[in-house]
């Protein structure tokens, strides 16, 4: 059977989500992307992940304050021959068929807002008869999508990203491991979750805890006093997988995320999630099951430790605890999750199947 010819269209220069990554890493049988050379997966440089985030951030902030409503939307040029465009968070301009992916509606702006004007902009390139399919990330982006621009009814389907069951073994180790992984550190919660790991290091004997971001010296500085916690900066892959295979308890707020591709990384190797709820969190991470989500009655300053955040904490502890005494319960939720990863909704398997139909109807 000939394969389908696949062209990925990119809004920046450098992708920098690990979708794409696995993705392209594990592709649909009967289909071949192309524009794959410049996919480099998460970005692990320090001094190339501030400049990409300086300049989207600048861009955004220009954008926004002249009131700019400007569709994340672009003209695939190429001498490559292929069959459909599948935009990668990012509308196409192109005549021929395309399909996109979306964590929320918000992406279909260059800044992430829109006036009523670039709304109707944004709608009538969602209308057009070449866009044939919409793909939201999760449920609760399909029902964003819809809501915001109910014109797409029809286009919108929902297929959940998904990521391999590494190959590397859980390693052996007589403690219990917390771990939290988040490049930007007080938006995924890194500060609160710094503070559990203080706590719960001392509480118990055979506890320890490791955190992979980049954190504010000021922070790290507080912190390294508790000699129990290891701290990294951005590491590549390889090595963050070496770290998830002797961690035991996921602590991962994620007050910024719509998605965190972390929950089902941590979830691959067996290791119980416990976060904060927020957008679709509950359909990432099944309670009691894969782990606990934790529900966030008032708006929360990551970048503070007030009453407000204490209490939020302790929520998060008391889950940990749960976790730390319960041998048992640890291992229910480790096999859990590996299921989920290996033949559940976040396989590589589903999200195939989807992505090739939906591809093949395209082009009918």
């Amino acid at each position: 059977m000939k394969k389908i010819k696949i062209y990925l269209q990119y809004p920046w220069k450098f992708p920098d989500s690990p979708y794409y990554k696995y993705l392209i890493d594990n592709p649909p049988e009967n289909v071949e992307y192309l524009n794959i050379k410049k996919q480099k997966g998460v970005i692990t440089s320090k001094k190339f992940f501030w400049f990409s985030n300086f300049l989207k951030r600048n861009i955004r902030k220009f954008v926004v304050l002249f009131k700019l409503s400007i569709p994340n939307a672009h003209l695939t040029k190429t001498k490559q021959k292929f069959d459909l465009i599948h935009c990668a968070h990012c509308l196409s301009l192109n005549k021929g068929p395309w399909v996109g992916d979306f964590e929320g509606p918000w992406q279909f702006s260059v800044s992430g807002e829109y006036s009523q004007s670039g709304k109707r902009l944004m709608g009538r390139i969602l209308k057009k008869e070449n866009c044939k399919k919409i793909i939201a990330w999760t449920k609760a982006a399909k029902n964003n999508i819809l809501k915001e621009f109910p014109e797409t009814k029809g286009k919108v389907e929902m297929v959940y990203p998904a990521v391999f069951v590494p190959k590397i073994k859980k390693k052996k180790h007589k403690q219990i491991n917390l771990l939290f992984v988040g490049r930007y550190f007080y938006a995924k919660g890194g500060l609160h979750a710094l503070e559990v790991f203080d706590k719960l290091t001392k509480k118990y004997e055979n506890v320890k805890a490791i955190i992979v971001s980049e954190i504010p010296k000021v922070v790290k500085e507080k912190y390294s006093r508790n000699k129990k916690i290891e701290f990294y900066g951005l590491i590549p892959q390889k090595e963050l997988f070496d770290l998830y295979s002797k961690s035991d308890i996921f602590i991962y707020p994620g007050y910024s995320d719509s998605f965190g591709f972390m929950y089902l990384e941590a979830m691959g190797f067996g290791i119980p999630v416990i976060t904060v709820d927020g957008f679709a969190k509950k359909e990432i991470i099944s309670e009691g099951e894969t782990g606990f989500v934790i529900n966030r009655l008032e708006k929360i300053n990551p970048k503070i430790i007030g009453p407000k955040e204490k209490q939020l904490i302790n929520e998060i502890i008391k889950k940990a605890d749960r976790l730390i005494k319960n041998k048992k319960l640890r291992e229910k939720m480790s096999k859990n999750s590996v299921e989920t990863i290996k033949k559940g909704r976040f396989s590589i398997k589903e999200r195939n199947t989807k992505l090739e139909k939906i591809y093949e109807k395209a082009l009918k």
